[in-house]
């Protein structure tokens, strides 16, 4: 019988009185938007990243929107993203009425090229058609962005950087969690993120009082102090009140869950280094290993062999979102981001939770280094 590709049951089974009883409260108190649980989940959200400030939202699509609309970029601005990711990080720039610049990946870490990103934004000065506004990070797969040097880029050009941490959240560069890497993060409790929800959630994180009073007002429709004022356009971004208990379950034991998902990125590392292209590492720096992603040749042999074998595999990104077919028109093409065209066809994601047995582990390194060698 297949493994789980991720364990929300185990995960389950191990918080069920925790979840359970929490569950249970909001369903007695009947505020099921809202409700108290939404503050204490902002305040421990904050205390772990090390913020002066979260908001909890309805998703991380929500939380990129709301944070680029409390900017106010929108038509004629221009907001650079990687292209190899998921579409929701260019999609909210759409949706705020702006126009995605997409650029590549690092071949190793699959995070945004800064040496890329500077061209990017040197060709759109150049052609003077949008204005340059900002930059959306992602920290693919768990691993944070290369933020020393983007930075530098952003602060050259008057750039706002926004971090994309949907994978991200719990990773670290040093001692600064993803949450304060940026002057605003963005992140999803989807349930399949390293700390999930059992819905769609997300939340915003800042240290400026100024942007979390906008983001609280675009949360609920663009209201000011009184209710009845709207005074902004909004969003009905507010997430629900049940989704913040299982998640403050959930948070109670995630620091205990990142370690285990890095024990066993490390038990990976051992078995796999001669095997395939192993992920990505930045020295200094922490993953939250949202997945495993290595780099193979022939990866839809390897993929049926590792099925038969009854471990499951998954690929994120078979399409670069700027050869995607609702993005093509803001991009150049196949050809114009040759590092993400060809991570596209190489990226493999391994089983990767913090409930796996070590001897589960082993036998999927076993038969991945079998399916590899049948290969060459």
């Amino acid at each position: 019988m297949a493994i789980p590709f991720i364990d929300l049951k185990s995960q389950y089974a191990a918080l069920k009185a925790d979840i359970d009883g929490r569950i249970a409260a909001v369903l007695d108190h009947g505020a099921y938007v809202m409700g108290p649980e939404i503050s204490q989940l902002e305040t421990e959200l904050a205390e772990f990243a090390g913020a002066k400030h979260a908001i909890a939202v309805s998703s991380g699509t929500d939380a990129l929107l709301l944070a680029l609309m409390a900017e106010d970029i929108g038509p004629g601005d221009a907001v650079f993203v990687p292209t190899f990711t998921f579409a929701a990080t260019a999609g909210a720039v759409r949706l705020a009425g702006a126009t995605p610049v997409f650029t590549d990946v690092d071949p190793v870490t699959c995070n945004m090229d800064p040496d890329d990103l500077a061209t990017r934004i040197d060709q759109v000065v150049a052609q003077g058609t949008l204005k340059p506004r900002a930059i959306i990070t992602v920290d693919l797969f768990g691993l944070p962005a290369d933020y020393a040097a983007i930075d530098v880029i952003a602060e050259h050009n008057g750039l706002f950087v926004i971090d994309d941490g949907a994978q991200g959240f719990g990773a670290a560069v040093g001692d600064r969690r993803v949450g304060t890497l940026a002057p605003v993060t963005a992140t999803s409790f989807f349930p399949a993120k390293p700390l999930g929800c059992y819905g769609d959630g997300g939340a915003v994180f800042t240290n400026d009082p100024d942007r979390l009073d906008r983001f609280k007002s675009i949360r609920v429709h663009g209201f000011g102090g009184d209710r009845n004022e709207i005074v902004r356009i909004g969003l009905n971004a507010r997430m629900d009140t049940i989704q913040a208990a299982v998640l403050l379950a959930k948070l109670s034991v995630f620091e205990t869950e990142l370690a285990a998902r890095d024990s066993l990125a490390t038990l990976y590392d051992d078995r796999l280094g001669d095997v395939v292209q192993l992920p990505g590492r930045s020295p200094g720096t922490t993953s939250a290993w949202a997945q495993y992603t290595i780099q193979v040749e022939h990866r839809q042999a390897v993929q049926e062999r590792l099925k038969a074998d009854g471990f499951p595999t998954a690929v994120y990104y078979a399409i670069p979102t700027h050869l995607q077919p609702a993005y093509q028109a803001f991009g150049d093409g196949p050809g114009s981001l040759p590092n993400s065209e060809r991570l596209a066809g190489r990226v493999l994601s391994l089983p990767m939770h913090p409930y796996m047995d070590e001897a589960t582990a082993e036998q999927i390194c076993d038969s991945l280094t079998r399916a590899v060698n049948q290969g060459r």
